[in-house]
């Protein structure tokens, strides 16, 4: 039958999984790094994940597809562990994008009613990439405890696949652009770079690059940034970041600050 369905382009997506718990039925997986429909019985057509997408890979378009069923949806999310939600379909609901607070706006073919709310705009269902500001704990009273460190992070989430390049955050910040072994390897990170800065955290020997230069090519052009600082290790597979990085703001055409910081294995400061 020919019917509404979510199509997710495949050259657009980057793995990132945001959409993955934005799905109620449980019906988009990733496969190989990308994010795919597992079963068109599975999907709906109402595009509850389609705002979750900071690629804009998700549309909804119309094709021969099998017919939505319910009875293979609860079977489905049975056998993840998941038990279905009470409000799904046939007596009426819409899948909301909210804003924060579970607010939704429904749309869709399955009636009318409550709709699912899904984060602050940004992140889907799953608390681990919601978008979150914060201002970073003030230091307590009188001496710190030996080895004590104040925690300078202002944001949440931190990794390059999932933060949106729309995030508040990121307006007009200085922004530090962290290979993720620096943390472990320079004991003052949070008090020497991490400070008064938005931060995305990356490895380059282990994802892909590809992706980083195209997700950090959209936030040079979006976000207003003012500053950049990518810190990296010494070892050479390290040098993959910077490269993303430099690459992507020549891509954006911005002209935007640059730095590059060195971190030994040993924690020192090689080159800045």
């Amino acid at each position: 039958m020919i019917r509404k369905i979510v199509n997710i382009d495949q050259d657009k997506c980057d793995g990132c999984g945001l959409c993955v718990p934005s799905c109620a039925e449980g019906a988009i997986k990733i496969v190989d790094g990308k994010a795919q429909i597992s079963a068109d019985n599975l999907c709906d057509g109402l595009g509850a994940c389609l705002g979750d997408c900071p690629r804009n890979a998700i549309t909804i378009i119309e094709r021969d597809a099998d017919e939505f069923d319910e009875e293979a949806v609860e079977k489905h999310l049975q056998a993840q562990g998941v038990t279905p939600k009470p409000q799904a379909h046939g007596h009426g609901h819409g899948h909301g994008h909210g804003n924060g607070n579970g607010l939704g706006h429904g749309h869709g073919a399955h009636g009318h009613g409550t709709g699912h709310g899904h984060g602050a705009g940004h992140g889907g269902g799953c608390p681990g990439s919601r978008v979150q500001s914060f201002a970073p704990a003030p230091a307590q009273a009188g001496s710190p405890a030996a080895g004590a460190v104040q925690s300078q992070l202002a944001q949440w989430p931190v990794q390059l696949h999932l933060v949106p390049v729309t995030a508040p955050y990121f307006k007009d910040a200085e922004l530090l652009i962290t290979a993720d072994c620096v943390p472990f390897a320079y004991g003052n990170y949070h008090q020497d770079f991490l400070a008064g800065k938005a931060v995305v955290v990356g490895c380059p020997k282990l994802d892909d690059n590809n992706a980083y230069l195209n997700k950090l090519t959209e936030l040079f052009k979006v976000s207003g940034i003012k500053g950049i600082t990518v810190l990296r290790m010494e070892v050479p597979c390290c040098g993959g970041i910077v490269m993303a990085a430099r690459q992507a703001l020549a891509a954006s055409e911005m002209e935007i600050p640059f730095r590059e910081v060195t971190i030994s294995i040993r924690g020192e400061i090689v080159e800045r």
